[in-house]
């Protein structure tokens, strides 16, 4: 990282970021494009969890190449000041790469929903069947995560 001085090292301040997030963008590639999509997510034990319709663009590249990259951010604002290059930004950030898989088990589908509304609401809601069936489960097993901040401590 370049700027070692807005460096998160710590994987729990990690995770305090990544647990702080209402929104994960996820990184495919189709082909020689890339393409990101903000979606909700749930996440446990250094691995992040999605769901979708099951077809679409973003299941087409995942099943061409698994290999994906995400980026969540949180407690961002605009740091003005007198000079124009001295305006800044003020955030907590998580960049990981890993690798994607549907998830096709039906108890493992159904954890994996129950993790992803856990992270947004403390209440049990009821997963039907039918719902259960038609919803794709993408599973993103981390294999490196990198913190930075800006505005936040060290580099202040």
């Amino acid at each position: 990282m370049r700027r070692s001085d807005r460096e998160i090292t710590g994987e729990s301040a990690i995770e305090q970021i990544i647990l702080a997030c209402d929104v994960c963008r996820l990184a495919v590639s189709d082909g020689d494009r890339p393409y990101i999509v903000p979606l909700c997510f749930g996440y446990r034990d250094r691995t992040f969890y999605f769901h979708s319709a099951g077809q679409g663009h973003k299941i087409d590249s995942l099943r061409k190449n698994p290999r994906v990259c995400l980026e969540l951010d949180t407690d961002t604002g605009i740091v003005p000041a007198e000079r124009a290059c001295g305006w800044g930004m003020r955030y907590r950030s998580v960049i990981g790469f890993g690798t994607a898989e549907l998830v096709e088990d039906h108890d493992e589908k159904r954890e994996a929903l129950e993790i992803i509304m856990n992270h947004y609401s403390d209440r049990s809601l009821a997963l039907p069947d039918a719902d259960l069936e038609r919803t794709a489960v993408i599973r993103v097993t981390v294999e490196g995560m990198t913190g930075k901040q800006s505005g936040y401590g060290k580099e202040d």
